[in-house]
């Protein structure tokens, strides 16, 4: 597994980037959250809280990371999916992924995972991700950036994540 974890001091990722906290206020939205290194039942986490609101046609905060420092795109075709450490609130949050094709706001591809209250390591293989308002197949050889969103309802937001990185499937 390629690691993409968590380094101090926050918010640096493994790869050099940051992770940045977004909501719907960029376009005009109420949402509210905060993005802060915690520990988080025995664990050094990431931790997104928040608030979703769909006010003002607005309904997400995530935390986000692009796959390179500089933001260029990254080749994950060797790879099967993401592998993730999480603990939640019982929620619903989303993967998204953006690549060159996704050139607005709006588009990426996505999958959901379900955040219990106890550590859990997820695999969300890339077969399972869908694209979202936009037309253009997932294409691996340029990923840019991953979001850990909480998005679409009304909702209270409490997602930690311990670590996330590229896996490969049982060969």
């Amino acid at each position: 597994m390629r690691a993409m974890g968590i380094t101090r001091p926050l918010p640096r990722a493994a790869n050099g980037a940051a992770w940045q906290m977004i909501t719907d206020r960029v376009m005009g939205g109420v949402s509210s959250g905060s993005l802060q290194r915690e520990t988080v039942a025995d664990r050094p986490a990431l931790r997104l809280r928040g608030t979703v609101s769909l006010e003002n046609n607005g309904g997400f905060v995530q935390m986000a990371l692009d796959l390179t420092p500089n933001g260029a795109a990254v080749d994950l075709s060797a790879y099967d999916g993401f592998e993730l450490e999480v603990q939640g609130n019982g929620e619903t949050y989303g993967l998204h992924l953006r690549t060159s094709d996704t050139v607005r706001p709006w588009q990426s591809y996505r999958q959901t995972f379900r955040a219990g209250d106890a550590w859990q390591t997820l695999t969300l293989p890339f077969c399972g991700f869908k694209s979202h308002r936009l037309d253009a197949p997932l294409d691996l050889t340029q990923a840019r950036r991953i979001g850990l969103i909480a998005i679409g309802r009304a909702f209270t937001a409490d997602l930690s994540l311990a670590r996330i990185g590229l896996c490969l499937a049982a060969r």
